[in-house]
């Protein structure tokens, strides 16, 4: 098991620090959010740098988190899109990164099922090609407010695809949320298509309640309603042996000391899973 800081943990923080905490806190990777990476670059930094403090502090870069709105489908929308995913896959490359997160939100809710599931099918294809120039794989983060919200819609369009370096990731609390997706059909997954698990924890929506990530996720491991140990159980079931990420998205918590979110995240996280 290889164990990685998510960005979004430590979000009031920037990518350097990041990967000090990281390494002092006893984690392999860092989980790195293309706006860190980038404000870095756009003030001075440059990637070679950083990869050099990547290796002062002997941590990788597990994933780049994330291309999100891949259901955008207007024309110009779209070419921003692609040279989004182009313009990470690079970055990507160069600091040995192997996988980006990818993820639709809001921009096709209006649409037909059918007209979903056909623009996510064209746009991830031509997603996994930029990406096989580089040689970089993608994870399909599946998001429980949206209507491409269960681990069995995410295995189709992987399907549909076709490409060999597209799979999953196992967010606890995006599939609990999301309501129509089992511990048991995780335990049942090919373990090649998952490409990294987020550990995580929340609470689904309440009556009369609007969608608020920072509302139905304030919560630490432990503290919501998703069953942890069971969702670990199914993962381990499936035989995946990756990186596993603890993803801490509260705004009550992101107030503690940076250095301490660190070392609780990777608490809980050894706690669950040894």
């Amino acid at each position: 098991m290889k164990k990685a800081l998510h960005g979004v943990s430590v979000l009031h923080s920037n990518a350097v620090t990041q990967l000090r905490i990281a390494h002092e806190t006893g984690f392999d990777a860092l989980e790195l959010l293309p706006e860190h990476l980038f404000r870095y670059l756009e003030h001075g930094g440059t990637l070679e740098k950083f990869k050099q403090l990547m290796q002062h502090y002997q941590i990788e870069i597990s994933c780049i988190n994330a291309l999100k709105r891949i259901g955008r489908h207007q024309p110009q929308e779209r070419r921003e899109m692609l040279d989004e995913a182009d313009k990470i896959c690079r970055a990507a490359q160069a600091l040995n990164c192997p996988v980006v997160q990818v993820m639709a939100l809001n921009e096709i809710d209006d649409l037909t099922p059918h007209d979903r599931t056909r623009i996510l099918t064209e746009n991830l294809t031509e997603i996994a090609a930029i990406g096989a120039q580089y040689g970089i794989k993608f994870q399909i983060e599946v998001v429980a407010f949206t209507p491409f919200n269960s681990l069995k819609q995410g295995l189709e369009i992987i399907k549909a695809v076709g490409a060999d370096n597209v799979g999953v990731v196992i967010d606890f609390w995006h599939l609990y949320a999301g309501g129509d997706t089992t511990p048991e059909e995780v335990a049942a997954m090919n373990a090649d298509l998952i490409y990294g698990v987020h550990f995580c924890d929340g609470r689904r929506l309440h009556p009369g309640e609007a969608w608020d990530e920072r509302v139905q996720r304030n919560y630490q491991p432990g503290e919501g309603e998703v069953d942890i140990a069971r969702w670990v159980a199914a993962v381990k079931q499936s035989g995946y042996n990756g990186v596993w990420c603890p993803e801490l998205l509260s705004p009550t918590h992101w107030e503690d000391d940076l250095w301490q979110i660190a070392q609780d995240s990777m608490s809980s996280l050894t706690a669950y899973t040894q």
